[in-house]
């Protein structure tokens, strides 16, 4: 266990730092703004179909779609001072993703994105857990991760641990499929945007949407999932 403190040490420290810069960053450039949009599409679409009174950003950042919870919780200090600045009336609390800090069948949707790939896979089951303990039965659970499969593919290699966790929807199914109902799942950003040319990634939005939701999607850079709890 106490690699693992270290871990969380690790990466509070990293987005302490990088709290000022963030947004511009990760999120601003055409591949941030790629990722975004796909993942803000997935989550409007569950967001439409279901009428939901308590919704946790988990991982919540600076705010990236704060716009859609009621509560957020981050393990940066910094991180939250700035969302928080950003939304006033947003509850937003420090915690982590294996210590959510509100009390047991609170939720009915609780959504992280772009926080699992950091992890590690002991981890990501303790997330599993807690978020499980979180909700309300038949809650949501939304979250996304490199794709294992596209990896392998390109014979990727991460050097440390951000963006290291990478999973297949086969061991998805697998951790969840005892307490967990999958719903759905996409794609996110199939093209390599970053390595085209700036004036040709814009025409290439609707294609690449289209390939992550086709029976490709598994071979995209991320997957998002929609889990049910049982």
């Amino acid at each position: 266990m106490p690699y693992i403190y270290e871990m969380i040490d690790t990466i509070k420290k990293y987005y302490d730092d990088l709290a000022p810069t963030y947004d511009s960053n990760r999120f601003e450039n055409s591949y941030g703004k790629y990722i975004d949009q796909q993942e803000r599409i997935f989550l409007k679409l569950v967001l439409e179909k279901n009428a939901f009174k308590n919704t946790l950003d988990l991982g919540c950042g600076t705010g990236r779609f704060l716009e859609f919870a009621n509560h957020g919780v981050d393990i940066s200090p910094r991180m939250i001072e700035i969302a928080q600045s950003k939304f006033p009336n947003v509850a937003i609390k420090e915690g982590s993703v294996s210590n959510i800090p509100h009390p047991e069948n609170y939720f009915d949707l609780i959504f992280s994105l772009h926080v699992i790939m950091h992890l590690d896979l002991e981890i990501t089951e303790d997330f599993l857990a807690e978020s499980h303990k979180k909700l309300i039965l038949n809650g949501k659970l939304i979250f996304d991760f490199p794709s294992k499969k596209r990896r392998k593919l390109i014979n990727y290699k991460s050097e440390n641990w951000h963006a290291a966790n990478d999973f297949s929807m086969a061991e998805i199914r697998k951790m969840t499929e005892n307490n967990w109902k999958l719903k759905t799942y996409n794609g996110i950003l199939f093209f390599p945007i970053h390595r085209f040319p700036t004036w040709i990634r814009p025409f290439l939005g609707k294609i690449d949407t289209l390939l992550c939701n086709s029976f490709l999607k598994e071979y995209a850079s991320y997957i998002i999932v929609e889990l049910e709890k049982k």
